[in-house]
């Protein structure tokens, strides 16, 4: 089981110790607060930081409604055990409807009283996770929901919150305050 380690490993950049211009890049964050440890934690490589910022930026404005999104984003971070992209998707989660119950089945997987569709959503980040790809049943569900910049989007999305989750858990960002990481129960 991944765990996070107790302490970072990169420590966020404090204020005081910011360039201008790290400070104006964090100015630009619009998700979780340009205090928020991630990105705090990630300023300290400028250059690539404000390269990755736009991507991420597209994909949580992308084509896929909000809440398929959300519980791509929760699965992948569940798969991925990145407690910290978790706790930030479900407050995220929670502002685009989903509910605290249906935050919770996420940990469970797509056979926790889901509907067909957000089952097979469910399914694909975990197909991807485990097989790197998505099967044709699970496409031909997908395919007859999403268009084709939806199909093209979707991997691309799991896709890229894994290597965040990888990134906050190799440099062990630590939760911001007030947010909680996985539900107990289940993890």
């Amino acid at each position: 089981m991944v765990t996070t380690p107790a302490a970072p490993r990169i420590a966020p950049l404090p204020a005081g110790e910011r360039s201008p211009s790290a400070q104006a890049l964090l100015e630009t964050v619009t998700v979780a607060g340009a205090e928020a440890n991630i990105f705090t934690t990630l300023v300290r490589a400028e250059g690539l930081t404000r390269k990755w910022l736009p991507l991420g930026g597209k994909l949580l404005n992308g084509k896929i409604p909000p809440r398929d999104r959300e519980l791509l984003i929760l699965r992948t971070g569940w798969n991925c055990r990145a407690e910290y992209e978790w706790a930030q998707h479900v407050v995220i989660g929670r502002a685009v409807g989903l509910s605290d119950d249906e935050i919770g089945r996420v940990a469970a997987g797509p056979h926790a009283g889901w509907g067909p569709f957000e089952a097979t959503l469910l399914q694909a980040a975990d197909e991807l996770h485990r097989d790197w790809t998505i099967t044709d049943a699970t496409w031909s569900t997908l395919a007859g929901t999403y268009d084709t910049q939806q199909l093209i989007e979707l991997p691309m999305l799991v896709g890229h919150y894994h290597m965040v989750a990888m990134t906050l858990n190799a440099l062990g960002v630590q939760l911001d305050p007030g947010l909680a990481g996985f539900p107990s129960e289940t993890s």
